[in-house]
């Protein structure tokens, strides 16, 4: 083999082309000895890595920061509960799991589902559970409405109202008095505060009610059909959806968020989509969802969350390419993916609770030293005195990674 087809072959491997990991049972993710290599091969600066990890490790109580460039796993630490083989409850990171496996079963299930992500879900088809409607305004909306938030249904908290990129709506928190409704119900019954893809209001229950769509077609809870189509492929390790809350155990899976996965498993998530949805030879994940998730879309034009995933396409990440796209999670957990830079990200992060075995029913069994048993939440600047937030700091770790590239 001459010279220039040898160092063909080299750049190719280089940039992780054909490259997939195998399971950590079998040997995980390649590694590079030291930091000149990473510098060299990966084109990353490891003390700039550090920087990366010393902010994100202010701003949770557990976690870790973990980065894969050309297929490389170039950076992994840890703090506090956070571990290799912790799983904790991620929460909202959850919500792009549940869109990923619903475009997973939009193209398996074609035929039951022909106009996708326009079809409107509120009737007797889709969601039999829904009917009679209680608004009726309801039957207009759309899979791809829920799966970016611009289902007009009411958000949680007192999270505002956008709409064309304005929080034009302070919305009040809706009253909860009476008995609580059953998961399912409590999702379809949220109000609508617009018209349907007349605005945009984080509201959890918009991607539980697309796994409930999800449900009714494949016959199977999302978790296991997310056990089938990509953990069993991708061949991750311990795992499970966190289904318990306080004493109650939910029935279905809750599509709003708490997957509890291994940190190096969120990569091999993450590395599929960067890799336009290929797992060695199989098509895991539909290319043509990916690059859906990854930049604007029709679907909702007031805000920047494309099928659960913040796309930063309007630059609102300043120091961060303009094609990277991500999802926050409560606690400050963050899985980030960068296709420019040939780079996934996953910000571990978390708070006692999210790593009590008791959520998920995983048995976690790894050393903790109970070094941030009285930690307390760094203040964002020297010119606030609050907390490091959730999307704030998911943010700030994306732009200090990116900032670490060198070539």
């Amino acid at each position: 083999m001459n010279a220039f087809l040898t160092g063909l072959l080299l750049a190719h491997a280089a940039y992780g082309e054909d490259y997939f990991p195998k399971p950590d049972t079998a040997g995980g993710w390649r590694t590079l000895p030291g930091a000149a290599a990473i510098r060299k091969t990966a084109g990353m600066d490891v003390k700039k890595l550090d920087q990366a990890f010393e902010y994100a490790s202010r701003s949770s109580q557990h976690g870790g920061l973990l980065v894969v460039r050309h297929g490389w796993l170039v950076y992994e630490r840890y703090y506090g509960r956070g571990h290799r083989e912790a799983n904790p409850a991620t929460a909202s990171v959850g919500k792009a799991y549940t869109s990923i496996a619903s475009g997973i079963m939009l193209a398996e299930k074609k035929a039951a589902i022909p106009e996708g992500l326009d079809t409107k879900v509120f009737n007797e088809k889709y969601l039999p559970e829904a009917m009679p409607l209680d608004d009726p305004a309801k039957a207009a909306i759309t899979l791809g409405q829920l799966l970016s938030m611009s289902a007009g249904l009411h958000g949680e908290g007192s999270n505002p109202g956008f709409v064309n990129g304005e929080p034009t709506s302070k919305l009040t928190p809706i009253p909860r008095g009476g008995a609580r409704l059953e998961q399912d119900l409590a999702a379809l019954r949220t109000p609508l505060w617009t018209a349907p893809g007349g605005g945009y209001s984080y509201a959890s229950s918009s991607p539980h009610v697309a796994s409930m769509v999800l449900r009714k077609l494949t016959g199977m809870e999302m978790h296991e059909y997310i056990g089938l189509r990509l953990a069993k492929p991708l061949g991750w390790g311990q795992w499970a959806w966190a289904m318990r809350r306080g004493e109650t155990v939910l029935p279905h899976t809750p599509g709003g968020g708490d997957i509890a996965l291994r940190s190096t498993d969120h990569l091999r998530f993450l590395y599929a989509i960067l890799k336009k949805g290929r797992w060695e030879k199989q098509q895991v994940i539909p290319a043509d969802y990916i690059e859906l998730c990854g930049k604007p879309t029709k679907w909702n034009v007031h805000a920047p969350m494309s099928l659960m995933f913040e796309n930063n396409a309007d630059g609102h990440v300043a120091g961060a390419p303009r094609d990277a796209f991500f999802k926050s999670g409560g606690g400050g957990f963050g899985v980030i993916v960068v296709p420019s830079l040939d780079m996934v990200i996953y910000k571990m992060a978390g708070d006692d609770a999210q790593y009590n075995a008791e959520r998920t029913g995983l048995k976690q069994d790894y050393p903790y030293d109970g070094s941030r048993n009285s930690w307390k939440p760094a203040v964002r600047s020297q010119f606030s005195d609050g907390p490091i937030g959730t999307d704030d700091s998911v943010r700030r770790v994306l732009e200090m990674v990116a900032a670490a590239v060198i070539e």
